[in-house]
């Protein structure tokens, strides 16, 4: 795997890798709280070619370390909610578009792959821009309190969604887990779900499953 690029656009800072085949295709990678831009890419590693990642730094630093997306420092005080976000997920959405017009890319759905507070961010990316997401994956994370009101129209109907989840996850139970996937199929969405006995982290299993469901960055 080519090193990532370590970048820097206006107020950001992010890991870029171009694609290495054509046509070129964008997967955003969302870290969760007090992660980075190099958090992720462990998991992308056997991923098409054809895609482009962005891996970029949350907005906020985190009082733990790190960064994070919810601003005020609240690190560790509950979930966020979906308005504890939707600055950051707004701001975010904008920096993608700005960036690969920058950098030659076009401007059709982009794919995502979010992990805790990220996973977070990427499921009210998709709520609140639905048709500028292509699909996207949930390591790890949760559907933000609010984010059910609008996910009960049509937003995500037919949306493809990888969600996987451990049943020792110590800080996002598997329950909440299986309710948000329950909600997606509700709404419509194509949600495909992988569950394994690992904790907050990605088993073995689901990293292979999360790969089969990017295999193909046609959709």
């Amino acid at each position: 795997m080519i090193e990532p690029q370590l970048l820097t656009y206006e107020d950001w800072t992010f890991r870029w890798q171009p694609a290495r085949k054509k046509p070129a295709h964008l997967l955003l990678l969302v870290h969760g709280l007090t992660g980075d831009e190099n958090s992720m890419w462990m998991l992308v590693r056997n991923l098409p070619p054809e895609y482009s990642i962005l891996a970029p730094r949350g907005l906020f630093q985190a009082k733990a370390g790190g960064y994070t997306w919810r601003a005020g420092g609240h690190d560790f005080q509950g979930f966020p909610s979906d308005s504890d976000l939707v600055p950051a997920a707004q701001a975010l959405t904008k920096f993608v578009d700005e960036w690969r017009g920058s950098a030659g890319m076009a401007l059709d759905p982009f794919d995502m792959i979010g992990f805790s507070q990220g996973a977070g961010m990427v499921y009210l990316l998709g709520l609140l821009f639905p048709a500028r997401i292509g699909r996207f994956a949930s390591l790890s994370g949760f559907l933000p309190e609010g984010a059910q009101v609008a996910g009960k129209g049509s937003r995500l109907a037919g949306k493809e969604i990888f969600v996987a989840h451990g049943r020792q996850d110590e800080m996002v139970p598997v329950e909440r887990a299986r309710r948000d996937v329950a909600l997606l199929k509700e709404w419509g969405a194509r949600a495909t779900y992988c569950e394994s006995d690992a904790g907050h982290k990605v088993s073995r299993e689901c990293l292979l499953a999360l790969e089969s469901f990017f295999a193909n960055t046609s959709g």
